[in-house]
């Protein structure tokens, strides 16, 4: 009963005074930072097998047993870990979340986007917002693309992550776009091949394309494998400010075009639309921000391609304006069950 009138309690309290929250928003990295501690240090692997104390945890991870204790009992507070009668520690839901092997790339993500390269990017905003350029170069002297070229595991982190981060896009995708129409459909761009791996699964007569760069390919190639679509699709490495192969019933450029300039924006989708026949379609997946003020997760986004990569996310009209710059009209924007969404492009 106590828990229950917490709960009624919690959820009837009012709103914290102005100042209060805008407090609050001023320190939400205290918690971000907190939490990439536990995921470096894999203090959620170490509590699979029950509790444990802080002395434990802190000689298993080489850390200093107080100060583990206290980090562990701020993120206690927020759902992370629980407080056990005893002192120790063991894991909540969402603690489990930061398992190595849990699914959806929890940790790998956290690692990522809360680690060593994209905090010092994010500390370099002052100097994005007064000169537009990116805070990774300024900070590190380095394009985000060099980095991960430089430093395998940040990489690897990196791609789980966007794994994780877009995981629930495919099916969703395949859900709300048909496909059926399409005979030979090429992912520009296709990473890991996990969106096209899911439109083959649900289209058994169609053909797909994977385009990436050389190095990434072997692991499209043994994920599509996996996904038991290899027979159906084919591999090509290149790149695709230089070029685009022809023969696409469809184009989908996925979580691409908003890494980038606005001059190798226009680049891309002019190779796309070389290559592209009279009939066939233009599908970028992107988020698509809201011309009004309600909270926009593409907002946010929009900040970190401002300091990382040096792109951007855009309105339905900003995206019309890019693609007729390239030689494509847009049709229609289709939105998903996900923050994406299938921007839809004719040749003119």
């Amino acid at each position: 009963m106590q828990t229950d009138t917490a709960a009624v309690v919690t959820a009837t309290a009012p709103a914290p005074p102005p100042h209060v929250q805008v407090i609050q928003l001023a320190t939400g990295y205290w918690i971000s930072r907190a939490v990439y501690v536990v995921a470096r240090l894999g203090i959620a692997d170490l509590l699979v097998d029950g509790p444990r104390d802080a002395e434990q945890l802190a000689f298993a991870t080489g850390t200093h047993g107080p100060s583990l204790r206290r980090l562990l009992r701020t993120l206690a507070s927020v759902g992370l870990f629980r407080t056990e009668d005893d002192g120790r520690f063991s894991l909540t839901a969402l603690g489990e979340t930061l398992r190595s092997d849990a699914p959806g790339s929890a940790r790998s993500t956290v690692i990522a986007l809360s680690g060593e390269w994209f905090w010092a990017s994010w500390g370099e905003a002052m100097h994005a917002v007064r000169t537009g350029q990116t805070g990774i170069q300024q900070a590190l002297g380095m394009s985000e693309y060099e980095l991960l070229e430089r430093n395998p595991e940040e990489a690897s982190h990196f791609n789980a992550a966007m794994i994780g981060f877009h995981g629930q896009e495919p099916a969703a995708i395949v859900d709300a776009y048909d496909f059926s129409s399409f005979g030979r459909v090429v992912d520009v761009g296709g990473g890991s091949g996990n969106l096209l791996g899911t439109i083959l699964q649900a289209h058994p007569t169609l053909r797909g394309v994977l385009f990436e760069r050389p190095q990434v390919v072997p692991d499209a190639e043994r994920n599509l494998a996996a996904a038991d679509v290899v027979d159906r699709c084919e591999f090509i490495g290149g790149d695709f400010l230089a070029s685009v192969p022809e023969g696409g019933d469809a184009y989908i450029v996925s979580h691409c075009i908003h890494n980038w300039d606005e001059a190798s924006c226009v680049k891309i989708l002019s190779n796309c639309r070389r290559a592209m026949g009279p009939s066939a379609r233009l599908l970028l997946v992107e988020a698509v921000v809201s011309p009004s003020d309600a909270p926009d997760p593409a907002k946010i986004l929009d900040l970190a391609m401002l300091l990382v990569p040096g792109g951007q996310e855009r309105t339905e009209d900003e995206y019309r304006v890019l693609l007729e710059r390239a030689g494509l009209r847009l049709t229609r924007v289709v939105p998903t069950r996900t923050s994406a969404c299938v921007i839809e492009a004719v040749p003119i």
